[in-house]
This record gives structure tokens, C-alpha cells and sequence, in this order.
């Protein structure tokens, strides 16, 4: 480390901005104390001293306060502008002008960009003339995410012709973007914040948005021009692929991953694979290597070839989108090629530090982004954990072993980030990256490439090299669906601890290091590990001694001379390895795998050995820590998440099952006739919200699925969840709707082999000891037989179940839909003691595909459960039916159960109404506390020994 200053500058500088991002006012002041009274002590441990003390003090200082003058700056100019409250302003019609920030993403009937006001229009009324616009030119630096409605399908053309660097002028109101509404959910709002964007602009229709193309030296926009290059190879792409290969080969080759076809997306993400659905480090490396190789043949000198290659490379990061993974990749490969030009020793992990602190300096909020810490990790990650995992493959082929090296290195560090994002990892992702990356990486990538620019020469000679690559792609397509099929290897895992992921990467290295060092293997380590990561000179290429890849010292990094001409001349051979060194300097200690007898051979001391089996139980023991699901001891959770319009409230019990009771749902008017509107990737409140939510907080399965009723704001988000998350058992009213979605949720369940149960007055769930599920409607006198149709109910809502949940010494009632016929009919069954009788009924089984279960759903006999069956007078939180619609909770309803707490499930601003006046009138003069998802976010509430603790995620609008 003390031979690295820019590496310990670097790290400080990203600590101090990591504190100040995470931190704000006294906390901020009293972290940056205890940062700086452990930091000189860090330093000492690595024998740093003096002045270098000092100044990476001043580095960890600066880092906070690029950070937080940055943050300070990024603000809303608004309100300011409009003498408006940033509260009001979200509705606010106004008509802007402004320039075209970014490219214009056209998907259905959707159009989205990125705009910079230059002014705003106002409208000044007069009584005696009509209603002109006044000009404001204030100094507006607003940046806005448009959003525009398009009303007929040939405003996709139009908005197809609006251009990056386009003066526009547009009219529409303004919107707050969406907050996180659910603890640990996804917050656009603040997403867009570190894009330094505060505000959506809602349009509706194109004919309200003008656009004029620049003129004179306006129009040589490099960004703007960088679109029309990158639309028109985006448009070949599709002319020698046909579908799903054009989306796929679009996001391989020039980085339109938006293209990708999201089934196929999907697959590739289960498997850790989505690295190369995007231009990466990767793809960067061999763009270089493959320029400097082919200009080698050309018999260009060394130094003329650097030079080329240097400024190619940020025409290759703008084409390819520039995401953060390709900026980090770009600089690396420019700061390599200059030190080479210049004949300067590289060293690998100095260069990532030039390059994270550069792009820190040019964007603090780049810290946030998963793309960036994933590369940097991963790649500072290859450098210094590669050289000690290599050396398990030593007696493997070498070119398996390199790929075998970077694989699994690659795997473990990224591990603890994919599960802090994605919250799962799939074990077959090691395979998958060995049998595939270097297939994609090596020819699919390649060969598709060299077919797009062959089609622009002759269409029909890029047709098969087109057809190869897409064979290959067939067989990389059916390759990730069959290890996707096989079941139990994805992994759900909760959002670990920052404490936890450092602790991972500690823990990691120092088995390595021991393992090597216990073998006998001293003089190995510090002959690779240390001099591949120690500044180079002349006799490393890329951090590998010359040797390691089997040239001479001539041939790796000196040109061969001609004597004719007097020039330097760049050999193939040399020329493969600069470029190797250049474009993989995180890679290259994979080749330099020995073989077995690189040994001592040594056994391992009976210390080291100690050492070796203190620290895999340790590392062991802290992955299945990290895989437990998170719970408050002793106590359950009912938590009723906010999904918008609709209902879904995950249950886990004390004795840790979880049970999963609607799962809302995204309902659409669409007309068949309108099939453009449909976008390649609508929103789905199942996939977007639900399933995201559970495996943040560790759901492994699911114990039970209660689908109240068959609308769609129930049960449309369940078909999500039964496809990614394991479940025990379906529960639904033993109806069906008789809609498409809902029988696809039948035949999802009965192919997964979930057991059905359709639920009746007087069945019994006891997930455990201090929990049961007491079933109270609906009343469907059907005796249905395992294999008969189900019969369509037309009246869902009041067919909906209804149960009592007992749990840890709480009550409370779920409702789903029910009206007030429901209620009525459930009111004088209680009164008349015949739905007491039920639940000593003893005829039918619950289950209609598994009769094995039957000792979970209770019949119970009059005579032994009498005194449980009575229906409580008054219980602590009843569920409001049917969102608070004016069609259920009655007076005579709400007074019977006479519930300390009310719950409604409804969506913000929704077109119903809900809920309605006159049933919040009713809840209001019975006493009941109310939480609202619309106002309060999630509502989460803490069940132990009879009491209930609630917290919501959002703050209460009185």
C-alpha cells in the first residue's frame, strides 16, 4: 500500500464521500470525528506516516465536502421561479422552453427525454384583449424528465424525429416523481435526484410539443450525432437479426439494452448474466485488444498504434452509451496506452484509482450507481483476489484454468453486491459464466460485430455471419432456459449490512492468504501476489512477469527493428500481449497459472491448518447468518404493503411462516384494437413491486397464497410471485372469474404442483402454535371434486374470503372485497350461532389437489372448541373492505366488531375515490386509530404478547 499513494488517496477520498452521502448534519460532524481519530491509526498499521498523514486526512476531508457542496448545489430552482411552494407545485400547468437533453425513448405509447429550461411562459389575462404569453428569462438550470402521452399511433413517428440539441417548446403540469412507498422499496425520486432531476413534466399528446432543429454550429452536436450513429447501426442490427437476436445482439454489441427482450433479460439475470446484456469493461477490453491486434497486421509501428487506439476509445464509450462500467473501462485502457506510448511502468491498481477518482471528481453521485460499484469492485477485486484463486486451478489446462480464475473470482466479488441489489444469486451462475461468457465474449460478440459492418458494405456476405451467430445465440438461449428450469439453485437473500459485506471480503481474503502460505507456498505467493499487484516496470506486462507468458524480454515489450527503415515495428506476438496487458490489466495473473510442480509441495503446518478451519467456519457461518430471514424474536409481523390500487399484506408468524394474502394487481383499459399502446416492458405491480419487496426481506417460500377473490387488483400480482417464489399452498374462495389472467394462475399453480384449497365457512389454518387462521366466509355450499371445473362466480367481491387472524395474542379481520350483502349475511350468522356451527362441521377435505395436508385445514367439533368458536366481541385491527368503498363497511359492520385500529388498502390519487367520505365519517366515530397506504406508504405493524406496535413508511398528511 505505502508504494501506492494515488491507491490510499483514493480509497480516502471515497470514504469521505461515502460518509457524507450516508450521513447529514451532527451525525455527519460526530462520523467524520470518529473517521479521523481511527484513521491515523489504519495508516500506522499500513506504515504510513508524516506528512503522507496528513494528507490523506485532507483526503477523506475533501471527499465530504466535494460530496456535500455537490449536494447543496443540487436543489430545485422551481419553486423560486413560480413564487410557489414546492408542495403546490405538483399538478402545476406550465409551458416550458428549453434545449432536448437526451435521446427520445420511444416504448408504446410513451414517449420519455430528459430537457434543460431556458425559460418558462406564463399567461397574462387582460379584459380587453385575449389572453397572451409572457416570457420569463430567469436563469433557469431546471433539468426535467418529460414524460408524453401519445394519443394516436402516428405520434410514435413524430416523436421519433425529435432529436438530442432540439429547441423545444412544450406545454403540460408538473409531477413529483414516485417516492419509496414500502420500506426497503425502490425510490425513483431519489434516483432521479442523483441525475439532478426534480421534477416530471406530464404532456399529453405530441401536438403539444415543439421541437426546431439547431442551426449553424448548433447542429455539430457530438451527443446528437452520437444518437443518429448509434439509431442507424441499431437499425442495421435489426436488418441481419431477426427478432429476439436483434434486441439481444443491439445490447451486445452497441449497449441498447432497453431492446433486449425482457423474457429473455430475465433468464439471463437469474443466472448472474446481465454483464453481458450491456457494453462493459469487457467489451471495452476487446475492442482494444482486437484494434491493436488488426493494426499489427497492418504493420503500423508500436507507437502508432497506441496512438490510434487512444483516440478511438472514447468514440467506442460514447457509441457504446457510456455507462459507468464503460467510462471506468475507457479511462483504464487511455491511461495504459499512454504509459505504454510513453514507455511507463502500469500498474493496475493505480490506474482504477485515477479512474474512480476522476469520475468521482466529475460526478460524486456516480458513487450511488450499481454499474459503478460492481466494476470497480469486480475489477480491483480480479487484481488482488485472482492471483491467490488462480493457483487452485494450477494443475488445469491453462486455458481453463485462466477462464476458470476469472470466473470464479469474478463470482465471489461481485456475490455480496448481487445480493445487496438483486437479493438472489443463482449457484449455477459459476457454470453459466464458464460455459458461456467466453463463448459470447470471444466469438458471438466479435462476429457479430465484424456482420453489422459488413452490412454496411454488402448486405448479403453479413447474412452468414449473421446466421452463425445466430446459432450460437440459439444455443446460448436454450443453454440459460434449461439451467433456469432446473428448480432449488436461486437463492433469495435479504438486503445484507454494509458491516456484513466488508466483513465478507475481509474474511475471504485472509482464507486465501492463509491457505497458500499453510501449504508450503511462501515463496509462490510473494512471487505472484505480491509483484502482480506491486508497481511494474519493465520487466511486468500488465502486473505478470515476462516468463509467466512464455515470451522473451524482447518480444513482450520492445518492437522489433528494421534496419531499412530505421522504425520501431510492432511484432503480432508483442503486439497480443501489450494489448493483453493494456486492455485486462485485471485480468492478466490468470496466465500466469503454473503447474504442479510450481510447488513446494509442502503440507500444510498444523497452525496454518487451525487457521484454514477458524476462517471457512467463519465464512460459512457468515453466509448462512446472511441467509436467515430477518425477524423480531418472538414476535410476528403482519405487514400490509403499498401496491397502489389494490390489496397485498404479507403475514410471518412467530414461529417464522409467511403467508401472502392477495398480491394487488395493474389493471388495464386497453382496447384490442390498440395493441401499439402495449409497452415492451409494462409496469406489473407483481414483478415491479411484490416480488422485489419479498425477496428484500428474505422470503425464501412462501407457507401459504390467500387470494381473497379473482379481480385483478387482488390476485393479478400473484402470478409474479408464484413464478419466482416457492410456494406451500394456494387458498382462494373455490371460484373462478372466468378471465384469462386468473385461469393462467390456476394453471401456473397446478404446473408448480402447488396444492389448492378452495377455502369455506368453518375451515382453520395453524401455521403454528401462537398463530391461527379462522376461515368466516365466504358460505358456497359446492361440493366440488378434484378434477371437475370450477364454477364462474360473476359477484367476486362478495364472494371474497374472510378470515380472523389470531396471532400472538392480537385479532384481526381480513376482508378482501366484500360488500354490504357480505357483511349482512356474515352479521346474522354470527347472531343466529349457525357460523359457530360450522366449525364443527367434519364432511368435505379443504384440499382439491392434495389430500395428504388435511391436518392443517380443522374441522373442529362444537363440544371441544366451543369457547374458541365464539366470535370475539371486539378485536384490535379490522381490515376495511374493498379499498373503503361506499359499498361495504356499514354502521351495524364496523360497530359489531367495534376495531381499535382500522386499516385501508388504497392507491394515491386513485379514480374511484376511495375511500369514500362518508365510510371515513363512520371509522371516525367509532374511535378507531386509521392508517391509510394512500397517505402513510406501508403500514407495518409488530404483534408480541397482545401488543401492537405500528409504524408506517411515509409521513401522515393531517
Amino acid at each position: 500500500m505505502k508504494g501506492r499513494p494515488l491507491l490510499v488517496f483514493t480509497v480516502c477520498w471515497l470514504c469521505g464521500s461515502g460518509i457524507a452521502c450516508a450521513l447529514s448534519g451532527w451525525s455527519l460532524i460526530v462520523g467524520m470525528i470518529g473517521a479521523l481519530a481511527c484513521l491515523p491509526l489504519l495508516l500506522r498499521m499500513i506504515d504510513i506516516r508524516g506528512w503522507s498523514t496528513l494528507l490523506l486526512i485532507g483526503a477523506l476531508l475533501g471527499g465530504a465536502m466535494h460530496w456535500e457542496w455537490n449536494d447543496a448545489r443540487n436543489r430545485s430552482s422551481l419553486p423560486e421561479i413560480t413564487h410557489t411552494a414546492a408542495e403546490d407545485l405538483d399538478g402545476y400547468a406550465a409551458t416550458f422552453e428549453g434545449t432536448l437533453m437526451s435521446d427520445v425513448r420511444i416504448d408504446g405509447d410513451r414517449a420519455d427525454f430528459e430537457m434543460q429550461i431556458t425559460s418558462m411562459l406564463q399567461q397574462s389575462d387582460t379584459t380587453s384583449a385575449p389572453a397572451s404569453e409572457t416570457r420569463t428569462e430567469p436563469n433557469l438550470k431546471e433539468r426535467l424528465m418529460v414524460q408524453v402521452r401519445l394519443a394516436e399511433e402516428e405520434e410514435q413517428q413524430v416523436a421519433a424525429g425529435w432529436k438530442r440539441g432540439d429547441s423545444v417548446k412544450l406545454t403540460g403540469s408538473l409531477s413529483l416523481p414516485g417516492e419509496a412507498r414500502n420500506f426497503g422499496g425502490f425510490d425513483y425520486r431519489n434516483y432521479l435526484r442523483t441525475l439532478h432531476i426534480h421534477w416530471l413534466f406530464k404532456v399529453k399528446g405530441a401536438s403539444s410539443v415543439t421541437t426546431i432543429s439547431p442551426e449553424g454550429w448548433e447542429k455539430f452536436n457530438i451527443l446528437r450525432w452520437n444518437d443518429i450513429i448509434r439509431h442507424k447501426l441499431g437499425t442495421a442490427v435489426d436488418q441481419i437479426f431477426p427478432e429476439p437476436h436483434g434486441g439481444y445482439m443491439k445490447g451486445l454489441i452497441i449497449g441498447m439494452a432497453s431492446d433486449i427482450d425482457p423474457d429473455t433479460y430475465g433468464q439471463f439475470s437469474q443466472l448472474g448474466l446481465t454483464h453481458i446484456l450491456a457494453i462493459s469493461g469487457t467489451h471495452v477490453a476487446v475492442y482494444v485488444a482486437s484494434l491493436l491486434l488488426l493494426l499489427s497486421w497492418l504493420r503500423l509501428t508500436r507507437e502508432t498504434s497506441l496512438t490510434i487506439v487512444l483516440l478511438l476509445i472514447p468514440a467506442y464509450v460514447l457509441l457504446s452509451g457510456g455507462s459507468p462500467s464503460v467510462i471506468r473501462a475507457g479511462i483504464m485502457s487511455m491511461i495504459g496506452l499512454y504509459m505504454a506510448r510513453r514507455g511507463l511502468a502500469r500498474d493496475g491498481l493505480q490506474m482504477i484509482s485515477a479512474a474512480a477518482l476522476l469520475m468521482m471528481w466529475w460526478n460524486p453521485y456516480f458513487l450511488l450507481s450499481v454499474s459503478f460499484q460492481l466494476s470497480f469492485l469486480v475489477t480491483a477485486g480480479l487484481m488482488i483476489y485472482m492471483p491467490l484463486i488462480n493457483r487452485l486451478f494450477s494443475s488445469w489446462p491453462k486455458a481453463l484454468a485462466a477462464t476458470a480464475s476469472v470466473t470464479v473470482t469474478a463470482q465471489l466479488i461481485s456475490f455480496p453486491v448481487t445480493i445487496l441489489y438483486f437479493n438472489q444469486f443463482s449457484l449455477l451462475s459459476f457454470v453459466a459464466n464458464f460455459l458461456l461468457v467466453s463463448l459470447i465474449s470471444a466469438i458471438v460478440l466479435p462476429l457479430g460485430t465484424i456482420a453489422l459492418i459488413v452490412s454496411f458494405l454488402w448486405l448479403p456476405l453479413a447474412k452468414p455471419l449473421a446466421w452463425i451467430a445466430i446459432l450460437l445465440n440459439k444455443l446460448t438461449f436454450a443453454s440459460v432456459e434449461w439451467m433456469n428450469s432446473l428448480p432449488g439453485f436461486v437463492l433469495i437473500w435479504a438486503t445484507p449490512s454494509l458491516l456484513w459485506i466488508a466483513a465478507y471480503y475481509t474474511v475471504l481474503y485472509a482464507l486465501l492468504r492463509v491457505f497458500h502460505r499453510g501449504r508450503g507456498e511462501q515463496q509462490s505467493i510473494n512471487q505472484g501476489v505480491e509483484e502482480d499487484t506491486a508497481p511494474l516496470d519493465r520487466r511486468y506486462v500488465g502486473g505478470v512477469p515476462r516468463g509467466a507468458l512464455g515470451l522473451s524480454s524482447r518480444s513482450t515489450l520492445s518492437s522489433s527493428h528494421d534496419r531499412r527503415t530505421g522504425r520501431l515495428e510492432a511484432s503480432p506476438g508483442s503486439m497480443t500481449t501489450l494489448s493483453a496487458s493494456i486492455a485486462w490489466p485485471e485480468y492478466t495473473s490468470a496466465f500466469a497459472v503454473r503447474g504442479a510442480g510450481f510447488y513446494s509441495g509442502e503440507r500444510m503446518g498444523s497452525f496454518h491448518k487451525w487457521m484454514c478451519a477458524l476462517l471457512a467456519l467463519s465464512f460459512v457461518a457468515g453466509l448462512w447468518w446472511a441467509y436467515q430471514t430477518p425477524q423480531p424474536a418472538g414476535a410476528g409481523m403482519v405487514q400490509f404493503l403499498d401496491i397502489g390500487q389494490g390489496d397485498s399484506t404479507l403475514i410471518t408468524t412467530p414461529g417464522g411462516k409467511h403467508i401472502l394474502v392477495d398480491g394487488g394487481g395493474t389493471v388495464r383499459f386497453g382496447k384490442p384494437d390498440q395493441s401499439w399502446r402495449t409497452r415492451r416492458d409494462p409496469y406489473e405491480v407483481g414483478a415491479k413491486v411484490v416480488v422485489p419487496l419479498l425477496k428484500k426481506r428474505g422470503i425464501h417460500r412462501l407457507d401459504a397464497v390467500i387470494v381473497t377473490h379473482a379481480d385483478q387488483d387482488h390476485a393479478g400480482g400473484l402470478q409474479a410471485v408464484l413464478e419466482q417464489i416457492p410456494v406451500e399452498r394456494f387458498m382462494f374462495n373455490g371460484t373462478t372469474s372466468g378471465t384469462d389472467n386468473f385461469e393462467k394462475l390456476l394453471d401456473t399453480a397446478i404446473e408448480k404442483e402447488i396444492p389448492l384449497y378452495a377455502i369455506r365457512q368453518g375451515m382453520s389454518y395453524a401455521p403454528d402454535g401462537e398463530t391461527n387462521l379462522r376461515f368466516v366466509y365466504p358460505d358456497l355450499e359446492k361440493t366440488m371434486d378434484v378434477g371437475d371445473r370450477l364454477p364462474v362466480s360473476e359477484h367476486q367481491n362478495h364472494d371474497s374470503v374472510v378470515f380472523l387472524l389470531e396471532m400472538a395474542g392480537a385479532s384481526l379481520l381480513f376482508t378482501g372485497d366484500m360488500d354490504a350483502a357480505a357483511e349482512q349475511d356474515l352479521l346474522f350468522m354470527i347472531q343466529d350461532g349457525s357460523l359457530a356451527a360450522s366449525f364443527g362441521q367434519h364432511d368435505a377435505d379443504a384440499a382439491l389437489a392434495d389430500d395428504s395436508v388435511q391436518e392443517l385445514f380443522t374441522h373442529h367439533s362444537g363440544e371441544e372448541q366451543e369457547a374458541n368458536i365464539s366470535m370475539p366481541v371486539s378485536i384490535d385491527v379490522l381490515k376495511i373492505a374493498h379499498h373503503g368503498s361506499k359499498t361495504s363497511s356499514t354502521e351495524a359492520w364496523l360497530q359489531y366488531w367495534n376495531a381499535k385500529t382500522a386499516v385501508i388498502s388504497a392507491g394515491v390519487n386513485n379514480t374511484y375515490g376511495h375511500p369514500n367520505p362518508g365510510v371515513l365519517g363512520r371509522l371516525e366515530a367509532t374511535g378507531a386509530d386509521i392508517y391509510r397506504t394512500d397517505q402513510m406508504g406501508e403500514v407495518q405493524m409488530k404483534i408480541k404478547d397482545g401488543k401492537i406496535d405500528v409504524r408506517y413508511k411515509l409521513i401522515r398528511e393531517d
